[in-house]
C-alpha cells in the first residue's frame, strides 16, 4: 500500500461537472440577490462618489500629500479613529489619486499598503514594502521571501527606490500593532541619513489615540507628522453610505426598512461603517441561501446577531477552553435565573457541573476567581465588590457585559461543547 497522501483528484466526483448539483449555478431555487457584491467587501476602495461624509478628511489628507505631485517631499500623517470610521478607506483613496496626479506630471510615485496586524515585526514590514515596490523587470533584482533579515530587506529597498521612484507613500494600517518603533525610525530618516534619494511619505493609522505618546522621542522628532482624528459616522451618514452601495444588490431586492435598520444598528456600535456594510452583505447572503427574493428586516436582524457572535468570538480568540467553560457557566446562570450578578462560588458550582458533563478537568475555585478577574479586565464581564452583610465580609459578584444569547452561541462554537446537552 502506498504511503502517499490522497490527491484531491483521487476523490469521487460527478461524471458531468457542468451538472454537479453541489455547484449548480442554474438552480431555479437559488435567487440572484447580488448585482455587484464586491461593493460590500471589506477592503474594497470605491469611487470617490461612493465615499460619504468624509469630504473634509479627504481634503486634509490630500493637502499633506499634495507636494508629492510637484516632486517635493510630502508630510507624514498620523490618523486616529475608531474602527469603521473610514481611516483606511480615505487614506487608500487619496493615496491612489496622488499617485495618478503625480504620474500626469511625470513624477514616478509608488504606493504601499501594509496591514501591521498581519505584518507586525520589523522584518515582515520591511519584506512587505520591498517586495511590493520592486518591479523585477525594471530593477533586475530578485528579492527572496525568506532567509534574510530586516537589514538586508532595507538594503534592497533603498536600491529599488533609487532605480524606480521619485517618491513613495507608505501606509501603515494598525501601526500600534507593531512590535517596535524601528520601522518608523528607518523610514522617516531614510533620506536624511542618505540611504535613499527619493522622498518617503508615511501615513500611519491607529485606533488608539494615545499611540503617539508611546513612541520613542527620536521617532517623534524624525516623523514630525500632522495628526487627524476621524469621528464616528452618525446614523444619517451611515444611511447615505449604504444608499451609495445599494447597487451591490439587484434592483428592488432591498425592502424599504433594510438600510435604515442597518444604519441604526451600526450607529449603536460607535458609528462603524465597516460593520454596517458587513451586516448588509451577510443579510443578502442569508436571503440567497434561503431562496428568498427580497432582503428584509428579518434578514438584517439575523445578520446583526451573527455579527455580534462573530465579534464576541473574536474577543475570545486565544482564550483557553477553561475560560469558555466559566463564561458558559455564567451565561447559563444568567439565563436560568433571569438575574445578572452572581458570586464566584455560584459560578464555580455551575462550572463544576459543566466540566463533569464534558469529562474535563476542574480548576480550583481560586483559579476560577482569577480568570473571572482577567475577563473583567478584557471587558467580557463586569465584577463589583459587594458587602455580604453582618459577619459575612465582602465578595465579588460578576455579570456578563454582552447579551447572554450572544455569549452562549459564541462559546458553543467550540467543538469541546459538541457533546453537551444545552437543555440541561
Amino acid at each position: 500500500m502506498s504511503d502517499e497522501p490522497p490527491r484531491l483528484s483521487d476523490f469521487d466526483t460527478t461524471d458531468d461537472p457542468a451538472s454537479d448539483p453541489l455547484f449548480n449555478v442554474n438552480d431555479e431555487t437559488t435567487t440572484q440577490v447580488f448585482e455587484r457584491k464586491e461593493l460590500l467587501k471589506v477592503g474594497h476602495v470605491p469611487q470617490s462618489t461612493r465615499i460619504v461624509g468624509r469630504d473634509s478628511e479627504i481634503e486634509s489628507v490630500a493637502a499633506e500629500l499634495r507636494p508629492i505631485v510637484r516632486s517635493d517631499p510630502p508630510n507624514n500623517v498620523m490618523i486616529y479613529g475608531k474602527t469603521g470610521t473610514g481611516k483606511s478607506l480615505v487614506t487608500r483613496h487619496v493615496t491612489e489619486r496622488a499617485r495618478q496626479a503625480a504620474g500626469a506630471q511625470d513624477v514616478d510615485v509608488g504606493t504601499v499598503y501594509v496591514d501591521c496586524a498581519q505584518h507586525n515585526t520589523h522584518t515582515r514590514v520591511a519584506r512587505s514594502i520591498t517586495r511590493t515596490l520592486n518591479d523585477e523587470d525594471k530593477t533586475g533584482i530578485s528579492i527572496p521571501r525568506t532567509g534574510i533579515g530586516s537589514g538586508e530587506y532595507y538594503d534592497y529597498l533603498w536600491e529599488v527606490l533609487d532605480r524606480c521612484y521619485d517618491a513613495v507613500i507608505i501606509i501603515l494600517d494598525e501601526v500600534d500593532r507593531l512590535e517596535s518603533d524601528d520601522v518608523l525610525m528607518q523610514l522617516s530618516r531614510a533620506r536624511e541619513s542618505g540611504k535613499a534619494d527619493c522622498h518617503l511619505g508615511i501615513v500611519a493609522i491607529s485606533n488608539k489615540i494615545e499611540y503617539r505618546d508611546r513612541l520613542n522621542e527620536r521617532v517623534k522628532s524624525s516623523l514630525r507628522e500632522e495628526e487627524f482624528v476621524f469621528q464616528p459616522y452618525d446614523a444619517n451618514q451611515l444611511r447615505d453610505i449604504m444608499e451609495h452601495r445599494r447597487d451591490a444588490f439587484k434592483e428592488g431586492v432591498l425592502t424599504g426598512d433594510v438600510i435604515p435598520l442597518t444604519a441604526a444598528f451600526a450607529a449603536q456600535e460607535h458609528g462603524d461603517a465597516r460593520k454596517a456594510i458587513e451586516i448588509l452583505r451577510h443579510a443578502g447572503e442569508l436571503a440567497e441561501r434561503q431562496g428568498d427574493e427580497l432582503v428584509t428586516e428579518e434578514h438584517i436582524r439575523d445578520a446583526q446577531e451573527w455579527a455580534e457572535v462573530d465579534r464576541f468570538e473574536e474577543l475570545l480568540r486565544g482564550s483557553t477552553t477553561q475560560v469558555k467553560f466559566i463564561l458558559y457557566a455564567l451565561a447559563l446562570l444568567t439565563k436560568e435565573n433571569r438575574g445578572s450578578e452572581f458570586s464566584t462560588s455560584e459560578i464555580f458550582t455551575r462550572y463544576q457541573q459543566i466540566c463533569k458533563q464534558l469529562d474535563a478537568n476542574v480548576l480550583s475555585e481560586h483559579r476560577v476567581y482569577e480568570l473571572l478577574k482577567e475577563q473583567a479586565f478584557l471587558g467580557v464581564v463586569e465584577s463589583t465588590r459587594t458587602g455580604g452583610g453582618r459577619g459575612q465580609g465582602s465578595y465579588l459578584e460578576h455579570r456578563l457585559v454582552q447579551d447572554t444569547d450572544i455569549v452562549l452561541k459564541s462559546v458553543l462554537r467550540d467543538s469541546r461543547f459538541d457533546s453537551i446537552d444545552i437543555d440541561e
